[in-house]
């Protein structure tokens, strides 16, 4: 699910107005009807195996990507700024027919990085080498431009994370378990206990950091109008609209040249004032693949959470795990009701700059209350995946991590740090 889908085919050239984008956006960002497809967009960092801590030199990179996209993969296969490794699955009919799908590319993957001394490593942050952007890219320079201004957890981001997105269909138009607002709603509670559950990057540029999961402080870190939801308790598509037209503008394209990088500049602001040029629809649907809330609606859900996860099939278990509490009536229901309470203590600020998203990411299943849901939600899950047709192989994957981590109130994180000293009491994720 490359960036940029989520839009309809369109003129790009053509000017558009305030009124013009509200109605687009407002069309597009959750096209309702039965859940029917699932996928998955996974991250990987790439090191020598038994020299993890070694930097790559970009050409061996260069060489080893190369030979990866001569592969026949299913996948859309994709190289973020810093090296890492993105396979982005085709929207698939069921969790099984997605499983399948992104083995078979995993498989290819890991087989020609092997003949050149490369693995994957499902880690949610790189613990030991220093960011370091290999993509010199308009756009990442952009990008680069723009996240430095508050500060240096936007490299950190951009050339040290790794994730696991899963992306599910928006639902129905009508209420219910599987509605598209109670999905929205339940994307964004739920999501703090996915972010516990799975935390696993307690370590960055060689130490930990005092938090389970750095990743998702280093995202809570970056300008909160780029990485931010919007409010949770407005009707979803009226408050995904203004959000979308009242965040930041982080690059105005040129056909040659670097891009401008604006500062203070809404998209409304650019629509009404005209900007650096008059705004396009090509704009417009750049604009959209440039804002990065822990759940992007792009006609589906993109929810955007996850760490990476350790092991061969440990991917699978955030993937069948959430499609499980989506897209089955029963354990949406039983999710819900589990996460519910957890809006009372997130309050008003929208995900992740709330209470329940920072303890999420820096207690991870220590703090009492999101272990209690995880538990609820991974039983919830259990039942429902054979109802959704999973495998002995998901199955027995779900099962062994419930039993190693969910119901002791522990995460991956915890497997890295107890091999390591402990944090220094009161240092910043990113210093």
């Amino acid at each position: 699910m490359p960036e940029g889908d989520c839009t309809e085919p369109g003129p790009a050239a053509a000017l558009v107005t305030e009124a013009e984008v509200e109605a687009l956006v407002h069309g597009i960002c959750f096209k309702t009807g039965p859940p029917r497809t699932v996928g998955v967009e996974l991250e990987w960092l790439v090191h020598e195996p038994r020299r993890p801590r070694l930097p790559l030199p970009p050409e061996r990179l260069d060489a080893a990507y190369a030979a990866l996209g001569a592969l026949p993969l299913s996948s859309a296969l994709t190289v973020e700024p810093g090296g890492q490794l993105e396979l982005s699955s085709r929207p698939a009919t069921s969790l099984m027919d997605c499983v399948s799908a992104v083995s078979a590319d995993l498989t290819a993957v890991r087989t020609e990085l092997a003949t050149r001394g490369l693995a994957l490593t499902g880690l949610g942050t790189d613990p030991w080498r220093p960011s370091r952007r290999l993509l010199h890219e308009p756009r990442y320079d952009a990008m680069e431009t723009w996240l430095d201004r508050a500060g240096p957890a936007g490299r950190a981001m951009m050339c040290s994370s790794a994730s696991i997105q899963v992306c599910l269909d928006s639902g129905y138009e009508e209420p219910g378990p599987l509605g598209h607002g109670r999905r929205w709603r339940l994307s964004h509670l739920l999501g703090a206990v996915l972010v516990s559950a799975f935390a696993n990057s307690p370590m960055l540029y060689g130490r930990p950091t005092g938090q389970r999961s750095t990743r998702q402080a280093v995202w809570e870190e970056i300008d909160p109008g780029r990485s931010g939801a919007p409010p949770l308790d407005a009707e979803p598509r009226g408050a995904w609209t203004r959000h979308v037209l009242d965040a930041p503008v982080m690059c105005v394209r040129r056909d040659s040249g670097p891009w401008d990088v604006p500062d203070g500049l809404s998209l409304r602001t650019w629509l009404r004032d005209g900007g650096p040029r008059p705004a396009t629809r090509g704009d417009v649907e750049y604009h959209l693949t440039t804002l990065f809330p822990p759940v992007r609606p792009r006609g589906h859900l993109e929810l955007r959470m996850i760490d990476a996860q350790p092991g061969d099939d440990g991917w699978l278990v955030p993937l069948a795990v959430t499609t499980a509490l989506f897209d089955d009536p029963e354990a949406a229901e039983t999710a819900y009701r589990a996460v519910k309470p957890l809006a009372e203590r997130a309050g008003p600020m929208p995900a992740p700059h709330n209470p329940l998203w920072r303890d999420a990411a820096a207690l991870g299943p220590s703090d009492p209350e999101l272990a209690e849901a995880a538990v609820t939600c991974f039983r919830a899950a259990l039942e429902a995946l054979p109802r959704l047709g999973a495998s002995p192989r998901v199955l027995t994957a779900v099962t062994d991590f419930m039993n190693r981590y969910v119901v002791r109130g522990r995460c991956p994180a915890d497997d890295v740090l107890d091999h390591i000293e402990a944090p220094v009491p009161g240092r910043t994720v990113t210093s």
